[in-house]
C-alpha cells in the first residue's frame, strides 16, 4: 500500500531571510532582496545584479578540518539543514539511531573548482589545489558533506537537474518515502551565490541590465522583462511518512499530494509548451487532482521573454478558465536556480500557512501570454488549501509538485 508523504520541518538561507519568519514577512511585505554589485561590474559583467546572500560563520558548528571539505552552497545547505531538523524536532540522538536519508539538489561547484585549478596552474603542483578540493569541487558535494556532518545513514543522493534539481530531489524523496523504501528524507537544493558561477550566464545575455532599479529588474510575465537575476543559498524539506511522522510526535506541516514530471525533447535552452504542459498534467492526474481544486500556482517564471511566455501558455492550457491565482516569487528572489524548487515550495507553505500569496512584485504590463492567466501583482490574503509549483530547467527538464494543507 502506498504511503502518505508529509512535510514537518523546513529550513532556508535566502536573500529574504535566514529564518523561516524573516521570509515570511518579506514575501508578505514583497521585499526584493535584488542588488547592485560593484564587484561584478569591475570584473567585467554586462549585468551587475544579483540578489544578496550572506555568507554563513560556520565555526561555533563545524572544526576547521571539516569545514575545508565545503564549498559555498554547502554552507548554505548546513545552515538551512540545521533548521530544517530543529523546526522538525529530530535531534542528533534521533539521526543516530534511525535510517534517515539525504537527497539535494546541486548542479554546479564553480568557484572551488576555479580555485583549486588556479592554484594549480599557478604553482605547476596539483598539490597546491589542498587538501579539500576534490570535495569542494564534485556536485555530490552538498549531500556527501551533509551526510558526514549528521551522520546520515539512509539513502545520500544528489539530483542534477539544472533548475528543476530542488524539485526534481523533493519529488525523488517523495516516492521513495511512498513506496515504503525510506521513512524520512532530507531533501531540497542549494545555488552557489558567487559571480563566477554566473559568468557563463551574463555572457549570453541572459540578465536584466535594469542595473539603475535593482529591486525593479526582476520581472517575471511582464511586457518589460529583459532578463533574469541571479541569486542563491539553500532550502531544506524534512520529508517524512505520515505514520512515521505520527508516531514521533512530529509538527506536520503539509502533505506532498503529488510529483509529474518529464522532459521537453527538443531544444537545449529554449523551451517548448508541450513539455510543461506535460508535466502539469501528469501532476494533477497523479495526485487525482482536477484543476479547479489548484488555490495558488508558484510559477517557474525567471523573467526571461521565451521562457514566461512558454509557461504561461502552458498554464492555461492546462487550466484554461478555473483563473487559479498565480505568482513568481523569483520577482522577489531572483531566480534561485539549483535551489529553487525547494525554495519555492517553502516560500508558498509560508504563504498558506499564513493565508496570504505574495504578489508577483513588478507585473506591471501583461504581454499577450500572460495576460491569459490570473498573475496577481501585489500581496493579497487569500486562504488555499493546495497549491501546485513548476520548476524547469536547460536541456527540458520539468518538475511539478502539489502540496495541500494539513
Amino acid at each position: 500500500m502506498e504511503k502518505r508523504v508529509v512535510i514537518t520541518g523546513m529550513g532556508i538561507w535566502s536573500c529574504l531571510g535566514k529564518t523561516l519568519e524573516e521570509v515570511r514577512d518579506s514575501l508578505y511585505q514583497g521585499k526584493s532582496g535584488i542588488v547592485f554589485s560593484q564587484e561584478r561590474k569591475d570584473a567585467g559583467f554586462r549585468s551587475a545584479l544579483c540578489a544578496s546572500v550572506e555568507r554563513p560563520e560556520l565555526k561555533p558548528f563545524i572544526p576547521r578540518n571539516l569545514r575545508q571539505f565545503m564549498p559555498e552552497e554547502a554552507q548554505y545547505a548546513y545552515m538551512a539543514t540545521r533548521s530544517a531538523l530543529e523546526n522538525a524536532g529530530i535531534g542528533q540522538d534521533y539521526l543516530d539511531s534511525h535510517e534517515v536519508g539525504i537527497i539535494y539538489g546541486n548542479d554546479s561547484v564553480a568557484e572551488s573548482t576555479m580555485r583549486a585549478l588556479d592554484s594549480f596552474r599557478e604553482f605547476k603542483d596539483t598539490s597546491a589545489c589542498g587538501s579539500g578540493a576534490i570535495f569542494q569541487s564534485m556536485n555530490s558535494t552538498v549531500t556527501m558533506n551533509l551526510a558526514c556532518l549528521f551522520k546520515l545513514r539512509g539513502i545520500s543522493l544528489t539530483a542534477s537537474a539544472a533548475c528543476a534539481s530542488g524539485s526534481h530531489a523533493v519529488g525523488l524523496a517523495y516516492l521513495l518515502i511512498r513506496n515504503g523504501l525510506q521513512d524520512c528524507v532530507i531533501c531540497g537544493g542549494a545555488q552557489e551565490a558567487n559571480m563566477y558561477s554566473v559568468a557563463a550566464f551574463d555572457g549570453i545575455q541572459s540578465f536584466s541590465t535594469r542595473e539603475d532599479e535593482p529591486a525593479k529588474a526582476s520581472r517575471p510575465f511582464d511586457r518589460d522583462r529583459d532578463g533574469l537575476v541571479p541569486g542563491g543559498g539553500a532550502a531544506t524539506l524534512i520529508v517524512e511518512s505520515y505514520e512515521h511522522a505520527v508516531k514521533r510526535g512530529a509538527p506536520i506541516l503539509a502533505e506532498i499530494v503529488s510529483w509529474g514530471f518529464s522532459s521537453n525533447g527538443d531544444h537545449i535552452s529554449t523551451p517548448n509548451v508541450e513539455g510543461p504542459a506535460r508535466s502539469l498534467e501528469l501532476c494533477l492526474k497523479n495526485g487525482g487532482v482536477s484543476p479547479n481544486q489548484i488555490g495558488y500556482i508558484n510559477a517557474h517564471a525567471t523573467s526571461t521573454r521565451i521562457g514566461d511566455t512558454r509557461e504561461a501558455q502552458a498554464i492555461a492550457r492546462i487550466f484554461g478558465d478555473c483563473q487559479v491565482p498565480v505568482t513568481s516569487t523569483k520577482s522577489q528572489t531572483g531566480h534561485e536556480m539549483w535551489m529553487a524548487g525547494a525554495s519555492e515550495l517553502i516560500y508558498s507553505i509560508l504563504m498558506m500557512k499564513n493565508d496570504f500569496i505574495a504578489g508577483s512584485i513588478n507585473f506591471e504590463h501583461p504581454d499577450e501570454d500572460s495576460a491569459r492567466i490570473n498573475i496577481v501583482p501585489e500581496t493579497r490574503q487569500a486562504h488555499f488549501d493546495i497549491f501546485l509549483s513548476n520548476s524547469f530547467g536547460f536541456g527540458g527538464t520539468n518538475s511539478t509538485i502539489i502540496v495541500k494543507n494539513l
